[in-house]
């Protein structure tokens, strides 16, 4: 009984942190420490970003939570992490929630079903937000309403604002789903939010970042949902070899944006210092892979060149820092590597079907970069 008021106490401060969040996306302006702080209305209206963004989330974790359940594992109800600023910095009002499944998996369809079952579920709810949010897109006029200073410029205020947007200001980035939308779906071009105001239609926020955590989640690397399904796909022994190619790759792609060739030629005792220091985390990050130091060291060195070297031929290609820090967490914490299952039997056919698919889902939903802070 305490346990479960845990998880109610945790889903309404999250509800609360989200729906604060919400509104000050929506409007631009924070509750507190601010000239025109927002009131109870732009609160109450928060909720229509945190009632469908925190549906799909909790969609996501129920997906784990029942399919626990029909395999008999014991297993707990979701714990929503709650996490706003207060205004000091932009947030969402939460980390996500997780589930903790106390019994060990013994199957590989076990592994499978119960790592697909998440995504799938708060996939199939974000599809249906995503519509709605571009069928019911309001008029481009509504944009003066949260900037008033625009007006000035009428509709082309794109060509006047965003030259001298203040540092620190985010674009929303965007994913193969979102252009399918604007393209196929979206019967008045004129009527989609610019890249720097999506965050003023709590739908398409919404959407945007349950896409974001949907392949935050399906990367298929060692025990994330991806991980599982991956591994229920090609079984153990190739998975020790996929998985960490597939990390390298992403850790390759994040360090893209720290250097680029040309920045040796300007402070070389400068850029000496942080190449130091990247390679420091790239030891640490890799560390897990091998347990032989040598080789560690090999592979860090070995992608830091390779990045310096691409970066030098495509130096137009800047990668996505964010990815390092979640990478990090993979490395050190997460494990590249997935636990074997007791029984190794393959997952048939019609799972494999389900495994694929769901990999075209991580590609359609996952943005290179989601958040570009100008």
């Amino acid at each position: 009984m305490k346990r479960n008021l845990i998880h109610l106490l945790l889903f309404i401060i999250t509800i609360i942190t989200t729906t604060f969040s919400g509104a000050e996306w929506m409007f631009g302006n924070i509750f507190f420490f601010s000239n025109a702080p927002l009131d109870y209305d732009n609160f109450l209206a928060g909720f229509y970003f945190s009632i469908p963004f925190l549906s799909i989330l909790t969609a996501h974790e129920f997906g784990h939570y029942f399919t626990a359940k029909y395999y008999k594992l014991k297993v707990t109800l979701p714990y929503y992490i709650p996490m706003w600023f207060l205004g000091f910095g932009p947030s969402i009002g939460t980390m996500g929630a997780f589930i903790q499944i106390k019994s060990p998996l013994h199957t590989r369809k076990q592994f499978f079903d119960v790592g697909i079952a998440g995504p799938l579920a708060g996939f199939i709810l974000a599809i249906g937000v995503i519509f709605y949010g571009f069928t019911h897109l309001p008029s481009p006029e509504q944009i003066f309403e949260i900037h008033p200073e625009y007006a000035q410029y009428g509709l082309d205020y794109a060509d006047y604002v965003y030259e001298d947007m203040p540092e620190g200001s985010i674009v929303m980035g965007t994913n193969l789903l979102f252009e399918f939308f604007k393209e196929f779906v979206v019967e008045d071009p004129s009527l989609i939010p610019n890249e720097y105001e999506i965050m003023h239609s709590p739908l398409l926020l919404a959407g945007f970042l349950a896409c974001f955590f949907t392949a935050l989640n399906l990367i298929p690397i060692g025990q994330l949902d991806g991980g599982h399904i991956l591994y229920g796909l090609i079984g153990p022994r190739l998975h020790r070899w996929v998985s960490p190619a597939l990390f390298i790759l992403f850790i390759f792609f994040g360090g893209l944006g720290l250097f680029s060739a040309q920045d040796f030629h300007v402070d070389w005792s400068h850029n000496l210092e942080m190449t130091l220091i990247y390679l420091v985390y790239l030891y640490f990050t890799f560390s897990k892979i091998t347990k032989d130091p040598k080789s560690i060291a090999l592979i860090a060195v070995s992608v830091y060149t390779a990045q310096f070297l691409f970066k030098s031929m495509v130096p137009t290609v800047e990668g996505y820092t964010g990815w390092l820090v979640f990478g990090f967490l993979i490395g050190r914490f997460l494990g590249v590597y997935h636990p074997p299952a007791i029984y190794e039997q393959p997952i048939g056919w019609k799972r494999k079907v389900i495994g694929w698919l769901s990999l075209i889902i991580f590609v359609i939903s996952f943005s290179p970069t989601p958040f570009i802070i100008k």
